[in-house]
């Protein structure tokens, strides 16, 4: 009778240990797929991967990157070809889902193109970092500068509203979206060869040197969520 009752007890402690084991390799597996981070690119058609096989898109890339770079990361497409501040601000409360803990905003290209004024898209930018201010998630910021098209004043209120926003709202700034293809001055015909025919879209080349130059600005928004 005593040796079945301790078989008794051997067989509960031994159920008590396997049921406490499991709930501790569900805690383990549970916390392992929570450190990965989830990015979500809201922009236009540079995000999206305009003309590019998907593979080679900006957000592939740039995932691949970070991946080398030992980052547990998780990047979500929310590139919309054609779309303006006005496009990404109407969107980017489904954008944000519950899952995504950061957020790389490229938008203001198609602003420009259009010639909208740039109070309007400093406004559309800063609802954008609002709602990612509001469900807490972190952002960097990424510029563009416009030409002389419509003007100096129009050039200069459209330049500054990238780092007057990072400013305001505190979040990382990268300056540039082109600003790995070196644009400026005596380089810029150069860069042609890294564009599409449009002379708009970076090719696969272009896009690789893009991410090269970025990476390390959104590998630090990455590890900033951690």
């Amino acid at each position: 009778m005593g040796t079945f009752s301790g078989l008794i007890r051997s067989f509960r402690y031994g159920a008590v240990a396997l049921l406490c084991n499991l709930a501790l390799a569900a805690s383990v597996g549970s916390a392992a797929a929570a450190e990965t981070v989830t990015v979500a690119a809201l922009g236009d058609s540079l995000t999206q991967g305009y003309g590019l096989p998907q593979e080679e898109g900006f957000v592939p890339r740039m995932e691949a990157w970070l991946r080398t770079e030992g980052a547990d990361v998780s990047m979500i497409n929310a590139g919309v070809s054609g779309d303006t501040t006005a496009g990404g601000l109407s969107r980017v409360d489904w954008t944000l889902t519950p899952e995504v803990d950061a957020m790389i905003v490229t938008l203001g290209g198609n602003d420009f193109l259009r010639g909208i004024d740039p109070a309007v898209s400093r406004e559309n930018l800063r609802g954008i970092l609002e709602a990612a201010e509001a469900k807490e998630v972190e952002v960097l910021l990424v510029g563009m500068q416009s030409s002389n098209n419509y003007g100096p004043a129009f050039k200069a209120a459209f330049d500054s509203m990238y780092p007057e926003l990072a400013e305001e709202f505190d979040v990382p700034l990268y300056l540039s979206f082109f600003g790995g293809l070196g644009m400026e001055g005596d380089a810029a015909g150069a860069a042609q060869d890294l564009m599409q025919a449009d002379g708009i879209h970076p090719n696969a080349a272009g896009v690789a040197l893009i991410v090269e130059a970025m990476g390390p600005a959104v590998l630090q928004l990455v590890n900033s969520v951690r």
